[in-house]
């Protein structure tokens, strides 16, 4: 997450001091006396960039949390060089100061007023299971008031010292209860030990970190997720065969509300209805749409809710998993909340940041405070606490300090049409102070490829802008934010309509004198890497390097390796051959496979830690290359996962990234 708030230690007092202070404040009619969204165009001459580590370090505020009461602020925030865990009150006042060890952190929030939940991440290495490594979660239980900091489930033997997901926090008899996943373990011998990896759901007291069991794991080859309400009950349950595809949604003691069959599972339980009567689930249809349903929970006939309507987001009411309101995505966006306070409060906040879209991120129960973020053209990440009552929009944190308003490079949408007339767009990113005219580009896909870049501050991107460079990120066919029907033309693409999907956004660039197509490189990370490859083996003329971190080099290799990770699942194996095709035309969509061809350098980078993409695909694409005699550099980022969750190594990555694209296409 982003922001732009310097929560260094000494500093932070100075920071959150004036929430108390003058602010720019909300008009009656929601709008704020904040500083205008710039806009993309022709930039002023700046001064010399910033060091490329300003872009490469972790943010200097991670993610943030607002206490149910709004009276406290907690973050994980870079403080010299240290990720730490800071808590401070409105007042400035610290309240907590910790390390958060070596773990990699991912997620703070509230489990109530006194309480903290701490989620971490390691990479570790599992005997008698399919995979080398596994990323596994930890949720660590923290109490601000006394009392001793632990990790959920670690009081007990008989389950597993990880977290397979959260389903909520309830008030249970006046008591904070936790709803975790966890892994079961087998006591009877001399030493616990796993027997299987499926999930069982705990309530967890979080005063006394004791839990207890409220749902068993499914059967072999099925998987479940449950809907707990707010009296700490398990109201719902979602069970899916993962052989045969057969899901059914039931309520305690086996009453049915839905079923039906889907090899792929691409169903889900979302929360429940907004008077806590009827479950909302999702579901894909026969071509691949998204449709979402309500069914009373009494029984009854399920019905389709939301229609036409494309959902950007949900408000889920935290007490009850009941559904608050939700934001449609639209050319003009509207937010709808089911009680009128909170649609006032709401209204008021998207209308005094529009041009910014803004990520609310954490609120109190009543929507009257609100912790938000924004980045985008002159803002490399801010974060603002909202009083509502108070009309007042306070910003608190800066995320990369280093980084002026003015060296942000122009960000901007390009929309253009594929060469099979399929309409797609893109982000373009523009060095600052430069004229955009016959600029040298890199191509940057996403990964995914079910993902979407927006027109955020892309600290990738943006590092590339302020060395000279025109950078494009494309929403091929295949990616989201668009339609299902555009999400699922990517089916069987990979290496095809998706490659070709990169290229003819930097035609169009080159049609509107943007770019000079003699001066592109394509780089990118697991999806986006395969597309760099792809972009020099299976296309030629396009580019004059390539860079692939933690890249798919071999489909073949990933669809078995997937398979077999993953118990021989029917399920993944349908998944794959929807998204990837015919596995008999895997090998003709493998750059591995069309290394003689590669008509570029290339620069392989990965983690070793890496359990999305292994760290074999990088070894046999270099394999490839050498024997090949064609030129390639590899980067072996040791103790690194898929996501550059460390700070040293993402910062090795982006120089070695940057060196490898200046030497091959300079930008001057």
């Amino acid at each position: 997450m982003t922001t732009r708030g310097r929560w260094a230690l000494a500093a932070l007092t100075s920071i959150i001091t004036p929430i108390l202070a003058a602010q720019p404040a909300l008009a009656a009619d929601g709008s704020a006396a904040l500083p205008p969204a710039a806009q993309p165009a022709a930039q002023p001459a700046v001064s010399a960039p910033p060091p490329l580590d300003a872009y490469g370090e972790l943010p200097r505020v991670e993610d943030a949390a607002l206490s149910p009461d709004g009276t406290n602020i907690a973050s994980i925030s870079q403080v010299d060089g240290q990720r730490r865990l800071l808590m401070v009150n409105a007042n400035g006042d610290v309240l907590f100061n910790a390390s958060t060890g070596t773990g990699k952190v991912r997620a703070i929030e509230w489990a109530d007023n006194e309480t903290m939940l701490l989620t971490t991440s390691s990479t570790v290495s599992l005997n008698g299971f399919a995979a080398a490594k596994y990323e596994l979660t930890g949720t660590y239980l923290i109490p601000i008031k006394g009392g001793k900091a632990g990790m959920v489930f670690g009081k007990t033997n008989g389950i597993a010292d990880t977290t397979r997901g959260r389903y909520g926090i309830r008030t249970v008899d006046g008591k904070t209860v936790g709803f975790f996943g966890g892994i079961a373990l087998e006591t009877s011998g001399p030493e616990a030990h796993f027997v299987h990896g499926r999930t069982t759901l705990y309530a967890v007291d979080i005063r006394s970190n004791r839990p207890r069991m409220v749902a068993p794991a499914p059967a072999e080859d099925h998987w479940r997720d449950w809907l707990v309400d707010g009296s700490g009950q398990v109201a719902v349950l979602l069970d899916i065969d993962e052989n045969k595809g057969v899901w059914k949604i039931t309520v305690p003691r086996g009453a049915e509300l839905a079923r039906g069959i889907d090899p792929t599972g691409h169903v889900s339980l979302i929360c429940f209805g907004k008077d806590g009567t009827t479950a909302i689930y999702a579901i894909d249809d026969s071509e691949g749409a998204s449709h979402w349903y309500e069914v009373p929970l009494a029984g009854g006939e399920a019905h389709e809710i939301f229609g036409e309507d494309k959902i950007e987001r949900i408000f889920v009411d935290r007490a009850n998993a009941r559904l608050l309101g939700y934001r449609i995505d639209a050319e003009v966006s509207k937010t709808v909340m089911y009680d009128p306070a909170k649609q006032t409060a709401l209204d008021k906040i998207f209308r005094a940041f529009a041009g910014r879209d803004p990520h609310l991120v954490d609120w109190t129960p009543d929507f009257s405070k609100v912790l938000l973020s924004t980045s985008g053209n002159q803002d490399s990440g801010t974060w603002y606490l909202v009083d509502v009552a108070a009309r007042r929009a306070s910003p608190i944190g800066d995320e990369r300090p280093l980084i002026a308003p003015e060296q942000v490079g122009p960000i901007s949408m390009v929309d253009y049409t594929a060469a099979d007339g399929l309409k797609m767009d893109g982000v373009l990113t523009l060095p600052p102070g430069r004229p955009a005219r016959n600029l040298p580009v890199v191509v940057l896909p996403h990964g995914g490829p079910a993902s979407e870049d927006k027109p955020g501050f892309d600290w990738w991107a943006q590092a590339f802008a302020s060395r000279g460079y025109a950078v494009f990120q494309p929403n091929f066919r295949g990616s989201t934010g668009r339609t299902d029907a555009f999400r699922h033309a990517g089916d069987g693409q990979w290496g095809r309509k998706m490659q070709t999907d990169i290229s003819d956004g930097l035609a169009e660039l080159v049609k509107r004198g943007i770019a000079d197509p003699r001066r592109a490189c394509i780089v990118g990370a697991s999806y986006g890497g395969y597309a760099a490859l792809a972009g020099v083996t299976l296309q030629q003329g396009l580019y004059k390097c390539a860079v692939a971190v933690a890249g798919v080099a071999d489909v073949r290799l990933m669809y078995d390796t997937d398979i077999r990770e993953d118990g021989d699942s029917q399920m993944t194996r349908k998944v794959l051959r929807q998204q990837l095709g015919d596995p008999s035309g895997f090998d003709a969509i493998s750059p591995r496979r069309f290394a003689a061809k590669a008509d570029a350098p290339v620069l392989l980078i990965h983690g070793k830690d890496d359990t999305v993409v292994p760290y074999r695909q990088s070894l046999v694409m270099a394999d490839a290359l050498k024997d090949a005699g064609k030129p390639y550099e590899m980067v072996t980022l040791a103790s690194e996962d898929h996501w550059l969750s460390r700070e040293e190594t993402r910062k090795r990555m982006l120089s070695e990234t940057m060196r490898f694209v200046q030497k091959y296409n300079p930008a001057d």
